[in-house]
């Protein structure tokens, strides 16, 4: 499915989409259903943030998902952009773009014990449901096994991951834009004392998600709130966007049939009232659209890693030669064509395995 949009002026130097482009959500902000002013407002931001050196993620999609999240006030939105760029360069000791890359969360399943968080399947609109059990969070136990910034990092690299391949595959899928997420959080086992526990970590993720990810909430389902936690964000709503409360339902232990009412049963696991068993338990399945060759796509940061190692091995080339053919035999020539092992960065290497001897033990 090609990107064309007769509603919307894509930009041929940025907007290079393999998948619709024109949102069901026919709400003025939305792409196809742009007012003039918002049009020439993406040009002027994107001219801005040309002028300041900036050369990616300079599409249109993206810079009209910043523009809704500032009220398409131009200057606000440019400051949240260059902020969430300054951000992208350095999450936590690495740049986003080789994090999505090199990240490997081997501890996931030790993790998951206590902090089940997963992309599982598609709601009745075709977007990715996110099941997040928050009361099951027990942080002491968790940073015996993996550290605040290696969950934060798996956190990053699962936005990413929505961005592309997860939303575009929907969106192919579907046959209009997704840009969106259902979520499910179950508070089964909240108190105040975990609340308390659990804040600072909790807080930064939210920071993450508002100011990096923006316009990424499709619909928020809070399961299991405690007695007393209706009337708590009855209070707290009064200062959220109107738009954003429009999305959160808080439902007690009763939940199903509302769930039930925007997920189909054999995409919703067992355990929320659906009839879903994947292989191995959902929470490790990642079953979608993006895992299905019919809709999905190689991401494009995958690509984009493909070409730079093409482009090294070119270099390399270049300047090493290769020496004159000479015959060999026996095992003389198995460390491969070149005989050397992709490098990885100390670091990062230091970490996976710091976390694997986590995870075993």
């Amino acid at each position: 499915m090609g990107a064309e949009n007769p509603s919307m002026t894509l930009d041929p130097k940025y907007d290079h989409y393999d998948y619709p482009t024109t949102s069901p959500n026919k709400q003025s902000g939305h792409p196809g259903h742009l007012t003039p002013e918002q049009e020439a407002q993406v040009h002027q931001l994107r001219a801005m943030l040309e002028q300041e050196g900036y050369s990616e993620r300079l599409d249109t999609l993206t810079l009209l998902r910043f523009l809704r999240a500032r009220k398409f006030n131009v200057e606000l939105t440019k400051k949240m952009f260059v902020e969430a760029e300054a951000w992208r360069k350095n999450m936590r000791g690495k740049p986003v773009d080789e994090l999505v890359r090199e990240f490997v969360y081997v501890e996931k399943p030790k993790v998951f014990e206590y902090y089940p968080q997963y992309y599982h399947k598609t709601d009745k609109d075709g977007r990715p449901v996110y099941i997040e059990k928050l009361g099951k969070i027990d942080l002491p136990s968790l940073y015996k096994i993996t550290t605040e910034d290696r969950m934060l990092q798996n956190l990053v690299v699962e936005y990413e991951k929505v961005a592309d391949p997860r939303l575009p595959a929907c969106s192919r899928k579907s046959g209009s834009l997704l840009e969106t997420c259902c979520t499910i959080m179950d508070l089964s086992g909240v108190g105040i004392g975990k609340v308390s526990s659990v804040y600072g970590y909790v807080q930064q993720a939210s920071v993450i998600s508002q100011n990096y990810y923006p316009e990424r909430l499709g619909k928020l389902y809070l399961i299991n709130a405690p007695w007393g936690f209706s009337s708590v964000f009855a209070f707290v709503k009064r200062f959220l966007d109107p738009v954003t409360v429009q999305k959160i339902h808080v439902l007690g232990s009763g939940y199903q049939a509302e769930l039930l009412g925007q997920i189909d049963p054999e995409n919703l696991p067992k355990e929320f009232g659906g009839t879903c068993e994947c292989e191995g338990g959902c929470a490790f399945s990642d079953m979608g659209p993006w895992q299905d060759p019919k809709w999905a796509k190689p991401p494009k940061w995958a690509q984009a890693d493909k070409k730079k190692e093409a482009e090294k091995d070119k270099d390399t080339t270049i300047q090493n030669p290769p020496p004159p053919y000479k015959e060999t035999s026996g095992l003389e020539g198995s460390a491969g064509a070149n005989g050397v092992r992709p490098a990885v960065a100390d670091t990062e290497e230091a970490g996976q395995d710091a976390a694997l001897e986590h995870a075993k033990s």
